[in-house]
């Protein structure tokens, strides 16, 4: 489960988490050139930069909505696996070692990611801590780290924060079908993350 500390008022540094495989990028895209058109069913169009987040069903569907209402947003993050978890993970660690302690609500699997962060203060660029942190990760059960991120099983996908808009893009993510979580700063950090 995914179960962060209560949000914090927007900040005014955004940064990206990355994309699955660990790149930043917004090749997500604003999907201007893919504007869902619906048809006859009133089934919006396919959007690849959706698709490619590769979302459990209600998170997709969540995010079809959201783009249908603010064809603006961008998404920065959908499912991760294992590696690309520990490069966002380590994206964050870089900027404030101890953010996976001030995000995630402890489990085994968030005190052995902190852990291997703190006993390793030599550790100090994101390629580094990110190898680190895929190994505390590759010994954690599916049970653990269903407990540490909702993107591991797709059920999370993370939007780039803006400042036009802000107050009514946030309103229609909170208000989405299924989400259970709404988080627009993560340890000190901001990032717009919505979890179903």
């Amino acid at each position: 489960m995914d179960d962060w500390n209560a949000p914090k008022p927007l900040g005014t540094d955004p940064k990206l988490i990355g994309l699955p495989g660990g790149s930043m990028s917004a090749a997500a895209g604003t999907g201007k050139d893919q504007q869902e058109k619906g048809n006859k069913d009133d089934k919006p169009a396919k959007d690849d930069a959706i698709e490619a987040l590769n979302l459990s069903d209600p998170a997709k569907k969540a995010a079809y909505e959201l783009k249908k209402k603010h064809s603006s947003v961008v998404f920065t993050s959908g499912r991760r696996d294992k590696a690309s978890q520990a490069s966002a993970m380590a994206s964050n660690v870089v900027a404030n070692r101890k953010w996976i302690e001030q995000t995630y609500v402890s489990s085994a699997a968030s005190k052995a990611c902190q852990k291997w962060v703190d006993d390793n203060k030599d550790k100090k660029t994101q390629d580094e801590i990110a190898a680190g942190l895929k190994g505390v990760l590759d010994g954690l059960n599916d049970a653990e780290l269903a407990q540490l991120s909702k993107h591991l099983s797709g059920d999370a996908f993370d939007v780039q924060p803006v400042d036009d808009n802000a107050e009514e893009i946030k309103k229609t993510i909170m208000n989405l079908p299924g989400a259970t979580k709404f988080l627009d700063k993560e340890g000190g950090l901001v990032r717009w993350h919505v979890q179903f």
